[in-house]
């Protein structure tokens, strides 16, 4: 693009893939810069041993990989030997399963392994140490150095032009705007930075005062001599590239010899400033020296596995720095404050080609079209998550569990509590059992209530889905439904907007039709500019020029400014920390509020999606007449230092109403049976209102303009595909989600939300499936661990379809 001045930082793999792809869209001005030479400079890509497994928990992981995998292929820099993952253990072999199933839900080609099959695939196996495998044909070894030097070459065909040997040692800003990047050998104007420095990301995202949770972190690779079992080989590679996650190993051939990797040592992490300069390098900077007692463990594992290294020897070994993040997953995206840096940072080889696609799709276009990557988004942390301390320990215990069986629910063990909300400490004495959500310690049930339990049948899952899980989880969706319950809502963003703008503002942004008296509420989605769903939100007016929206998390605070008009008419404040926030569900909600708040609480009292400013007892609140269980009540909103006696207040008033506390647990199952979406997991960037079942929640034409109105007219309400609610009736097989769905032997989409539903009866599980699958009574397959179970689609709202108990 004419007139856009790029300068990428940093040559290797994602900085090459960028050059590429956004040169290939026409921009005309781009330079890279990278104090190595190139294309071996120095950094993580320059010693990557190229081991590229494609199979991700995440759909968007996946995804990058796989274009990476096509990309590098089609630029002859991939060697397509397949990539094995084998189980050494009962856990490991079922989590292999549990692989098999993503692999499947994203689309990806995988086959499970006897261990004979394992044996074919890689004869230097000890096939009595083997229970079974995971073969993906398609992964396999890149060659990252040669990668970085087609893609280069390709970019500079276009003109894109390759400055190495140049040191970054600022960026220069005016007006919270880049200008320059200031180098060793000169300065280099700029109107777009990106920073694609990997290990020295933190130290360059620095530069403009921008925090990046990344941690260099040294990891293990040792060579042996020639393996006698390989003498003679020929080729690179015959063998597919091997995974031993029960040890924290993997392995790849080179001709005669071995490569291990090894994730079980220690943690040894360093910081971007005590990285060496090219110049003071032994061999590079991303190079340490190899500790040989932290890989002994791997070296006697590796003779146990593969009995044909015994004749071998370690002949060298490297500890290598990669980046860590503290979530696993890559930084992508914007600066808040400085307009015109970017950053592409925590990206490893596997996903390096698809990460320069998204980012120049993204610069480009102001959007990313052919990745979701809403879990990538740089802006997505609070601020505690920025903390050193915490970046560090967490990015620590990321590389101790790397290769660990991780379940959807497992919580951090390390630095908490971090954040509480002013009713922990009544919860503490109800028993609560914590998990956490945004640093939030938020209960999952309550053991005080197991006396509910009494004359109930709460059926149990199956052992994966009975991790983290109470039958008092049950108990209390039951007991909610029949009187009335306290939900702590704290851990939802808050966000105050305000100002003789606001009304506009908002209207612009939302899908929703906002500009309506004061006391109202509306539920509304953000969109991108492509039509794709980028958030679900509520929006109350509690005044002419003041409203409260109830957001997702940090992402939503970061699109609401990012738009905000430049006149200063609207202020954005995110109000999360001094306020918190209470549900007050169930039959006998009004019975337990009424009294303390007045009149307007009572039977006639304010409507459903309605709001008013009231005291509840001595409490000061807003009320927002909704309800996320599918009950009558309130969220009942108030600062935080008042939170503890609403809490108190409710309660006492309870006591003879059967009030209870309840968990996430329960309000999970009672969410999914009154069909409530939940952002993130159900729905993301790639799907639009009408297919994800939201079309209500955009206004009608003429109605007035919003973001993504016009690419969204395009789309169409008619769509290929929906999320689709399934019903289980086996109460043991309840699933935990991203499992695939099949229609006979194929796979027709994957799960979103699932759990069990205590009022119903039944297991449910939403999913994205074809539209022509998506009608009520079609029998499809959940495919869960190793076993197929039997689903039904079904008319939703499963509860209350009419909303005579939201509406009472």
């Amino acid at each position: 693009m004419a007139g856009q001045r790029v300068v990428i930082i940093g040559a290797g793999v994602v900085g090459a893939a960028l050059a590429d792809e956004l040169s290939a869209k026409g921009w005309d001005d781009i330079t890279v810069v990278d104090q190595g030479a190139v294309p071996a400079t120095g950094g993580s890509s320059s010693h990557a041993p190229g081991l590229v497994f494609q199979t991700n928990p995440s759909k968007t992981m996946t995804e990058l990989a796989r274009y990476t995998v096509e990309k590098l292929v089609a630029l002859d820099c991939f060697l397509q030997v397949g990539g094995l993952e084998v189980a050494t253990t009962p856990e490991r072999l079922a989590e292999l399963h549990r692989r098999h199933g993503w692999a499947t839900a994203w689309g990806l080609e995988a086959r499970l392994l006897t261990p004979e099959e394992c044996v074919e695939h890689h004869s230097l196996l000890d096939k009595a140490r083997v229970l079974g495998g995971l073969f993906v044909p398609t992964d396999g070894l890149a060659g990252a150095v040669r990668a970085v030097e087609v893609q280069l070459e390709r970019a500079q065909e276009r003109g894109v032009r390759v400055l190495d040997r140049h040191e970054v040692l600022d960026i220069r800003v005016e007006d919270d705007r880049v200008v320059a990047v200031v180098t060793d050998r000169g300065e280099i104007s700029a109107d777009l930075v990106v920073c694609c420095a990997g290990i020295w990301g933190p130290r360059i995202a620095g530069m403009v005062g921008m925090a990046l949770p990344l941690t260099p972190l040294a990891h293990q690779l040792a060579w042996t001599g020639p393996v006698p079992a390989l003498s003679g080989q020929s080729a690179e590679a015959v063998r597919p590239i091997l995974r031993h996650q029960d040890a924290d190993l993997y392995y790849r051939e080179r001709f005669e010899r071995l490569g291990i990797g090894y994730y079980g040592h220690r943690p040894m992490p360093i910081t971007p400033e005590e990285i060496l300069p090219v110049s003071d390098a032994e061999v590079m900077p991303s190079v340490l020296p190899f500790t040989g007692d932290d890989f002994a463990p791997a070296w006697a594992e590796t003779r146990a596995l593969l009995p044909a290294t015994e004749q071998a020897v370690l002949e060298e070994g490297v500890n290598g720095l990669f980046s860590f993040t503290t979530d696993n997953m890559p930084l992508l995206g914007r600066s808040r404050d400085v307009r015109g840096f970017w950053v592409a940072e925590a990206v490893w080889v596997t996903h390096s080609a698809g990460v320069g696609r998204a980012m120049a799709e993204w610069l480009a276009d102001g959007h990313c079209s052919s990745f979701d990557l809403h879990e990538c988004d740089v802006n997505r942390f609070e601020a505690h998550q920025l903390a050193p301390e915490y970046v560090r320990t967490r990015d620590c215990q990321n590389f101790v569990e790397v290769y660990d069986i991780i379940h959807p629910l497992q919580p951090a063990e390390n630095l908490r509590p971090l954040r509480t909300s002013p009713f922990h400490a009544r919860q503490r004495e109800l028993g609560a059992y914590f998990l956490e959500a945004a640093g939030w310690e938020r209960p999952q049930w309550y053991e005080a209530n197991a006396p509910l339990l009494e004359g109930r049948d709460i059926p149990r899952p199956n052992d994966w889905a009975a991790r983290y899980w109470s039958p008092i989880v049950g108990a209390e969706a039951q007991a909610s439904r029949e009187a009335v319950a306290l939900y702590d809502m704290s851990a939802l963003k808050r966000i105050e907007v305000a100002g003789r703008g606001a009304a506009a503002f908002l209207q612009r942004i939302s899908t929703g039709d906002v500009d309506k008296s004061v006391g109202s509420v509306t539920y509304c989605l953000l969109l991108d500019h492509d039509g794709g769903i980028r958030s679900d939100i509520t929006v109350a007016r509690l005044g002419r020029d003041l409203f409260q929206v109830g957001a997702n998390g940090n992402l939503d605070l970061d699109w609401l400014h990012r738009h905000l008009p430049a006149d200063g008419s609207v202020t954005v404040t995110d109000v999360t920390p001094g306020t918190c926030c209470v549900g007050v569900w169930g039959p006998r909600a009004r019975d337990v509020v009424a009294p303390l708040a007045g009149p307007g609480f009572g039977p006639g009292g304010f409507r459903y999606f309605r709001g008013a400013r009231a005291h509840v007892g001595t409490v000061p609140v807003t009320a927002l007449r909704l309800s996320y269980i599918g009950e009558l009540g309130w969220e009942l909103y108030t600062t935080a230092d008042m939170g503890a006696k609403l809490w108190d207040t409710l309660w006492e008033a309870g006591q003879a109403h059967g009030i209870i506390a309840g968990g996430r647990g329960a309000f999970n199952s009672l969410r999914l049976e009154k069909g409530y979406r939940s952002f993130g997991t159900d729905m993301t960037y790639e799907h639009d209102p009408y297919e994800a079942g939201l079309g209500f929640a955009v206004r009608k034409a003429g109605r007035g303009d919003f973001i993504g109105r016009a690419a969204l007219a395009e789309r169409g309400a008619a769509t290929r595909r929906r999320l689709t609610c399934l019903t289980v009736d086996d109460p043991a097989a309840v699933v935990m989600g991203k499992e695939p769905v099949y229609d006979g032997g194929s796979c027709a989409g994957y799960v979103t939300s699932a759990g069990y539903g205590y009022t119903i009866g039944r297991g449910i599980a939403y999913a994205w499936l074809p539209a022509e699958l998506s009608v009520p009574g079609r029998e499809l397959h959940i495919g869960y661990f190793d076993r197929r179970v039997s689903a039904v689609v079904a008319e939703e709202p499963l509860y209350d379809p009419a909303m005579e108990r939201l509406r009472g």
